[in-house]
């Protein structure tokens, strides 16, 4: 294994933004941006040997200054939505920045992809690049100093593991996710309607309307386009006349993955595609994850010169159900001061012979 930094450009502040290359022995490899501590390029063999990069995102640094599909984010201190941006902890009331339908979407505008991370020391034969921050009491509104460490791990087995680790001198909400987004016949190829997916979900969590907070029931997905329980063409029912697909202009939920023990890592999902041959295997320790289907890409210039459009590409976001500080039936995102915040997610990369 092997860690290689190179400069990948400039804040208007002088100081220097770094890429870190994470390369196997086997010549797959994984780029990290101490940016937004985001994941830029996740590079892996097709059926032919041949590397794909199957994540999107930019070639350039200024292109992720606004970032507005969050490609390939370290989402946080709460990733997904808060109702009206307001919780309440202790018995006091927070109000967070409003910034989609009147809810807030991933901490507001000012969120962790758009910060300058540290990055603990490094190790040239290392197989991980690690990144921290302090997150301020009140940034983003939320209360507490947020002590707050996001570790990228590449294997020899290509797995790609990202792991959250954080502590907080007051209560607070941490939620963290990575918003990358998925095309495993590689970025910028086109549509991911035909590739395969399964969720090991009985369960979803609804959503009221269009504003996209969940009623705080879980239902069941069977006998429904939310059903991916057997594994099927993400397009098969995307555009079928079913309400919560309706409010959500197509997938943009949150399953809920069954086996959940708090602390325990099991398999949640595998996505598939025939035409590369490309297998990704999604493990995590959570109680949740968003499916996401690109829903919203509008005509997104890429990497390497490509477009990016609508439903070119999918997320799998792990994370505690969007809402759940509010809503008491979900598993609790509330870090509790002097605590520790741990989180652990896996994307695994194999080929198929199909």
């Amino acid at each position: 294994m092997s860690v290689e930094k190179k400069l990948f450009g400039t804040l208007k502040t002088g100081e220097s933004v770094y890429l870190y290359k994470i390369e196997n022995k086997k010549g797959a490899y994984v780029e990290v941006c101490d940016f937004g501590a985001l994941l830029v390029r996740v590079c892996v063999p097709d059926r032919d040997g041949l590397l794909r990069d199957v994540v999107l995102g930019y070639d350039n640094l200024e292109a992720y200054l606004t970032n507005g599909c969050y490609f390939g984010a370290t989402v946080g201190r709460s990733g997904n939505r808060i109702a009206g941006g307001r919780f309440a902890l202790g018995g006091v009331e927070y109000q967070l920045p409003q910034n989609e339908n009147e809810n807030n979407l991933h901490s507001g505008p000012e969120g962790y992809q758009l910060k300058l991370w540290n990055v603990k020391e490094l190790e040239e034969d290392s197989d991980n690049v690690a990144f921290e921050r302090v997150s301020p009491d009140g940034e983003q509104g939320f209360p507490g100093a947020l002590h707050i460490c996001v570790r990228y791990t590449f294997t020899e087995e290509n797995e790609l593991k990202i792991s959250y680790d954080g502590v907080c001198d007051q209560d607070t909400v941490v939620n963290m996710t990575n918003h990358s987004y998925f095309n495993l016949n590689g970025a910028g190829n086109g549509s991911i309607l035909n590739q395969k997916l399964q969720i090991n979900a009985d369960y979803y969590t609804p959503v009221i309307d269009s504003k996209s907070i969940p009623t705080g029931e879980l239902d069941k997905v069977e006998g429904t386009p939310m059903d991916f329980r057997t594994e099927k063409e993400i397009g098969k029912e995307i555009d079928a006349d079913f309400q919560q697909l309706i409010y959500t202009g197509g997938y943009d939920h949150n399953f809920v993955p069954n086996g959940y023990q708090k602390g325990v890592v099991r398999k949640i999902a595998q996505a598939r595609c025939e035409e590369s041959g490309i297998v990704m295997e999604v493990f995590s320790d959570l109680p949740g994850v968003q499916f996401y289907a690109g829903n919203f890409i509008i005509e997104e210039k890429g990497k390497d010169g490509k477009t990016y459009g609508k439903r070119d590409g999918f997320c799998l976001e792990t994370q505690y159900a969007p809402n759940s500080v509010n809503e008491y039936s979900f598993e609790s995102p509330v870090l509790e001061a002097k605590d520790t915040y741990h989180t652990e997610t896996i994307y695994q990369f194999n080929v198929s012979s199909k």
